[in-house]
């Protein structure tokens, strides 16, 4: 046997050439003109290949360092805990008021909407103005409050910025 009396096992099939005429019209779906009707049209410029690959990542993504806060009102501690109790986010995590996030206690914050008379002593929580005014207008005493933390570190961050900054020299090359 000889190179030359080889034969294929199945015929081999035609490509379908589209384009020249036939039931499916002058142009036969591929447009009139460009590079899609064209031949030779699958090449892309390699960038686009690589931008394509890339997810789309829509909207402004920003996860804040400091974890979500959970919000509560006034009038939802005065329905639910009693008066002259010591209160941490700990203690509403355990009684149900607020639940953990990812796992962690959040921060809470404490907003002014509704009434309290209850005495409540509160720690660890950070306040609005409102919610400050009416609580200690009822009796209520607010301890280790986290805006105070957050005011101290701000004139710290202002007294660095003030400080002058030394300057050092650079030593000098000699003549030669």
């Amino acid at each position: 046997m000889q190179l030359q009396d080889l034969k294929p096992k199945f015929k081999t099939k035609k490509k379908k050439r589209v384009g020249h005429g036939g039931r499916r019209g002058t142009h036969c779906g591929r447009g009139i003109s460009g590079q899609g009707s064209r031949g030779s049209r699958k090449l892309q410029p390699a960038i686009r290949e690589l931008i394509k690959r890339y997810p789309k990542l829509r909207g402004y993504r920003f996860k804040s360092i400091k974890g979500e806060i959970a919000v509560l009102n006034l009038e939802i501690l005065d329905k639910m805990l009693e008066s002259s109790e010591e209160i941490t986010p700990q203690k509403l995590v355990e009684k149900n008021i607020i639940s953990k996030i990812n796992g962690k206690i959040p921060q809470v914050k404490i907003l002014g909407e509704g009434e309290i008379s209850k005495k409540i002593i509160l720690k660890g929580f950070v306040f609005s103005k409102s919610a400050k005014e009416k609580i200690e207008k009822a009796g209520g005493h607010i301890e280790g409050v986290k805006e105070e933390v957050k005011a101290e570190v701000k004139e710290e961050a202002k007294k660095k910025k003030e400080a002058p900054k030394s300057k050092i020299s650079k030593p000098k090359k000699a003549k030669s």
